[in-house]
């Protein structure tokens, strides 16, 4: 947290809140994100961990986070709401991963 927020207090944000950006406040391209994201892979795991397929797509921490948070027992909704899902999509997508209780 300390390097995000050293981050945000030296070159803050976006007029619209993005946190990543070009010099010109520009939408960083997917090519660019994807080069960067690589570079900080190596420096936030261990080689062992950047060789491996952890986290190999920037969605896999999303879904991990998701999927956590419905077997955490955060309501559908809720965690819809902060995935930026709807309802119907979250059933969808996630229902496989979810550990629901058994009653009886």
């Amino acid at each position: 947290m300390a390097t995000l927020r050293a981050h945000l207090h030296t070159h803050g944000t976006a007029k619209d809140g993005r946190l990543f950006r070009t010099r010109t406040d520009g939408v960083i391209s997917g090519s660019a994100y994807a080069k960067i994201r690589k570079q900080a892979r190596t420096h936030a795991l261990t080689p062992d961990q950047a060789a491996s397929p952890l986290a190999g797509r920037p969605y896999d921490l999303r879904h991990a986070a998701v999927s956590l948070w419905l077997n955490a027992g955060v309501h559908t909704p809720e965690a819809a709401e902060r995935a930026g899902h709807g309802v119907d999509v979250m059933l969808r997508v996630y229902t496989k991963y979810v550990r629901w209780p058994i009653s009886g």
